[in-house]
């Protein structure tokens, strides 16, 4: 009981979490970023060329869908595995927290994508309909109606997104990521240390709990219903 008000142990604690902390926050704000973008474009061109769409491409659709589900389908321990020659191409390493990045974004990409892509079609055709009705342009339709009119939903989509990538990058650490995944492994599972373990967890739980909570907000501000 003394040990965990020992000066020292406290200090060593703060010394091994708090980069592993920061690794993965930053990990994850970076890649939860690119994903947001990329999957958020790509979203939208589903959308946009699906049957009845307003640039309506079945062909381009259907090449898109399938590289989206086929992106959804591979567990993300074999995308971290696979794209090791793309992490070194792109920033000249594959272990650590900056190489992380790439494949956490590779594998969130897919689901945002089809998360925008559901939440935009929740709209339904009649507000579409009115904005061609009254001369809006595509571009126009895209960013002053449909994304204006579901962010909140698209706001939680993100948040979920967010928080998958937390759990994504902790996997991540454990095969050279760094981050609270690394912390667990290198200094909690191999030196049996029970302390490390939990405080990891417990970081990770309040992570996830402050992204859901400041999502909830966000969203219930842009609900227009």
């Amino acid at each position: 009981m003394m040990r965990i008000f020992d000066e020292g142990y406290i200090n060593q604690l703060i010394s091994i979490l708090m980069p592993g902390t920061a690794d993965t926050i930053f990990m994850v704000s970076i890649s939860s970023l690119f994903a947001v973008i990329s999957g958020l474009a790509l979203g939208v061109v589903l959308y946009m060329t699906h049957q009845g769409g307003l640039y309506e491409s079945l062909l381009l659709n259907r090449i898109l869908g399938t590289i989206v589900n086929i992106g959804r389908s591979i567990p993300f321990v074999i995308i971290i595995i696979a794209v090791f020659p793309l992490s070194r191409f792109i920033v000249g390493t594959s272990i650590g927290r900056t190489a992380a990045i790439v494949p956490l974004t590779i594998a969130a990409i897919p689901f945002v994508a089809r998360l925008v892509e559901a939440n935009l079609n929740e709209l339904g055709r009649g507000i579409v309909e009115a904005a061609v009705s009254a001369g809006a342009t595509p571009i126009q339709i895209v960013f002053r109606v449909l994304l204006p009119e579901s962010a909140s939903s698209l706001v939680s989509s993100f948040t979920l997104t967010i928080i998958s990538l937390i759990g994504y990058s902790a996997m991540a650490g454990t095969i050279g990521g760094g981050g609270l995944g690394d912390v667990a492994l290198r200094h909690g599972y191999q030196r049996f240390r029970t302390d490390i373990l939990i405080l990891t967890v417990l970081i990770l739980i309040i992570l996830v709990q402050f992204i859901q909570i400041v999502g909830q907000i966000i969203s219930k501000r842009l609900d227009k219903r």
